[in-house]
């Protein structure tokens, strides 16, 4: 049981980690966009390379945070009807979900892994002139936020199973 709660506190520490990423993206897309904008509309000037930067941290924030949003229980759910189950119910949910979450993580990891490898042996990079180099490095974030979604799938199931304590989220 303590190499299972270990487990599960690693893989949140991990998942906290990149919550902090995802939420630091999207401090820099802010200031990012208000910058271009500026430069746009004052200076008359800007860069591709800015640009495609925008949807770049996009995600990051997407990808990371999907998973931070398990972790912190704000997940979608219909909460009209589950604040009304009775607990036992709540906690079969919650590991089915989490359980459901792992299946789905793995299964788009193993999808979008040919997809990455050919993208860098290709040395993919943006097509626009003065956009990014290393697309291949940002696709590769996909089957890193799915891998993240199935362990924190996996915690969440075996925190709700195990009826682990919750952690001091906020």
């Amino acid at each position: 049981m303590q190499a299972i709660s270990r487990f599960v506190h690693g893989v949140e520490a991990a998942v906290r980690l990149f919550g902090w990423i995802a939420a630091a993206s999207c401090v820099a897309l802010v200031f990012l966009v208000a910058g271009d904008v500026v430069v746009r509309y004052v200076f008359r000037a800007g860069a591709v390379w800015l640009q495609e930067l925008h949807w770049h941290l996009i995600s990051p924030i997407a990808l990371f945070g999907m998973s931070y949003a398990l972790y912190c229980g704000e997940q979608v759910r219909v909460d009209v009807f589950y604040e009304r189950f009775p607990p036992w119910l709540c906690r079969i949910i919650e590991v089915a979900g989490g359980l459901l979450l792992l299946v789905i993580g793995l299964y788009a990891t193993k999808l979008s892994l040919p997809w990455v490898e050919m993208a860098w042996v290709r040395g993919e990079a943006s097509p626009n002139p003065g956009g990014l180099p290393w697309r291949w490095a940002l696709k590769a974030l996909i089957p890193l936020g799915f891998v993240l979604l199935a362990l924190q799938g996996l915690a969440h199931a075996l925190r709700h199973g195990l009826n682990l304590p919750r952690p001091d989220i906020r």
